[in-house]
């Protein structure tokens, strides 16, 4: 059988592209990776809307293990620079970014919430970061697709089975208009910020009404009260302390507590950081406290 010329050079043509394609995409495990951190320029607002035109600008970014952008990024560096380009730092790495932020039940899942898995061996051990969005579906820099997809918790038992952690670290006054609809509730209208998969997915999505139960005790994963009695007071006042200071505390990376008690007819609140195994761990945030949050603050033992 005699083949043309023109035969082989679409054969070719396609190598070609097929080449060029491949070529563009960067290793998704680098040999030499860049581990300095590079911090995002803050040119968002805090809120649902800046996030939405993020999320939309960056899915299909190559994933790449230890960049954290503006064009590659694995788990953890993808909620850092979106967190980051809004101005709220948070750790880079996603065992670390799962110890701040306000913890949060899954049925209080809201727009922008990060999403915490435990993806090895170890059930405990946090190691996948996600970005929830609404109906189940959050957004990933996965290292299974080696690129930021979308997935959803109804739809994927690997990911259900694995959630751990759920945080929030966007302003209150912005987290209580997020969400559209009940946490966990099913509806027909996929988030408005992508198009759903497919309509397998759309289907399986419909059929589940119950929330995904967390069976790991949080106990393991996270810290809590009774790990410490040690905290950093940034005051005391006549009525919830102002939310400008709450947020500049959150964005700082620390969690608050808020203690009320009546004084002279009227209720006090004291705002504490922390809690703190000992004094000295609590001495050494406070040093921080008092250059970025409140100079007058000071440590206080609560038992």
């Amino acid at each position: 059988m005699k083949i043309s010329k023109q035969f082989y050079s679409n054969i070719t043509l396609s190598l070609l592209t097929l080449t060029l394609i491949t070529a563009c995409k960067p290793n998704p495990h680098p040999k030499n990776p860049h581990y300095e951190i590079k911090k995002p320029k803050v040119v968002h607002t805090p809120d649902k809307k800046s996030l939405q035109k993020m999320v939309k600008k960056l899915q299909g970014s190559p994933y790449v293990w230890a960049e954290e952008g503006p064009n590659n990024f694995d788990c953890s560096g993808f909620t850092y620079y979106m967190y980051g380009s809004m101005g709220i730092n948070i750790p880079r790495v996603a065992r670390e970014q799962a110890k701040v932020g306000k913890k949060i039940s899954m049925k209080e899942l809201q727009y922008g919430d990060l999403i915490f898995f435990a993806t090895s061996k170890n059930r405990h051990k946090i190691t996948h970061v996600g970005m929830y969005l609404g109906d189940g579906w959050f957004t990933h820099a996965s290292t299974i697709k080696n690129e930021v997809v979308y997935s959803n918790l109804f739809t994927s038992p690997y990911y259900k089975k694995r959630l751990r952690v759920c945080r929030r670290y966007l302003p209150t006054s912005t987290t209580s208009q997020l969400a559209d609809t009940t946490p966990w509730q099913t509806k027909q209208v996929m988030p408005k910020t992508f198009t759903s998969p497919n309509e397998a997915s759309v289907k399986q999505l419909k059929s589940m009404k119950k929330a995904i139960v967390i069976k790991t005790p949080m106990a393991n994963i996270e810290q809590n009260s009774a790990q410490g009695n040690f905290y950093v007071q940034v005051g005391s006042f006549i009525g919830k302390p102002k939310s400008a200071l709450l947020y500049t505390i959150t964005r700082n990376g620390y969690r608050y507590k808020i203690i009320k008690f009546p004084k002279s007819g009227r209720s006090i609140n004291k705002l504490l950081i922390g809690p703190y195994k000992s004094r000295s761990d609590a001495a050494h945030i406070l040093t921080k406290v008092k250059q970025s949050i409140q100079k007058d603050a000071f440590i206080a033992e609560i038992r």
